[in-house]
């Protein structure tokens, strides 16, 4: 009935991959509660190669608002002080021995609303991303249309469903991003 060419399964798995991308993204972004996932972007120059910390480090979340990074390699703790110093996360590293203390500041309205347009952005690019992947999809229906390889029903039915698939992804970017901007706007 329809070409072993075109899988819907493979377009959902890769809308998926997009949005997986964005959790990610949104994880990392500063809400003024601490989080583990904080320091992901935060990389260390370590034996010679970018490192990321979490690599380097345990990271954990003894209270609200304060980051516990317990670095394993006693000669990195410097480096990872200086990666984490000169981050763009705003961060004040407070260096005890072998564990670094980071305290999360209150952000405030300003910088909430900085941290909603960030938001914004990732949940926009992973909107283009999804976009591109019904693109390929729907350009693969048409040119197996066009060789006779499916119906031209085959085609619209196949082709709603990839639509239906884009909206659903679609909406599920849309409810990520707004629960993010939420959870930054809160005080």
């Amino acid at each position: 009935m329809t070409s072993a060419n075109f899988d819907l399964e493979d377009l959902r798995r890769r809308m998926a991959g997009a949005i997986s991308v964005l959790r990610h993204d949104l994880g990392s972004l500063r809400t003024g509660r601490a989080s583990a996932s904080l320091l992901d972007p935060v990389t260390v120059d370590a034996y010679g190669s970018p490192t990321p910390v979490n690599q380097l480090a345990t990271i954990s979340v003894p209270e609200p608002r304060l980051l516990s990074v317990q670095v394993w390699d006693r000669n990195l703790v410097g480096a990872v002080e200086k990666a984490i110093r000169e981050s763009e996360l705003g961060l004040n590293p407070n260096t005890e021995g072998q564990v670094i203390r980071l305290r999360i500041p209150e952000m405030n309205e300003q910088r909430r609303k900085e941290m909603v347009k960030v938001a914004h952005k990732y949940g926009e690019e992973a909107k283009v991303a999804i976009r591109h992947v019904r693109r390929d999809g729907m350009e693969l229906l048409k040119k197996l249309e066009k060789n006779g390889e499916i119906s031209e029903d085959d085609g619209k039915r196949l082709g709603e469903q990839v639509q239906k698939a884009t909206d659903a992804a679609v909406a599920e970017v849309d409810q990520l991003v707004a629960a993010k901007e939420k959870e930054i706007m809160q005080v």
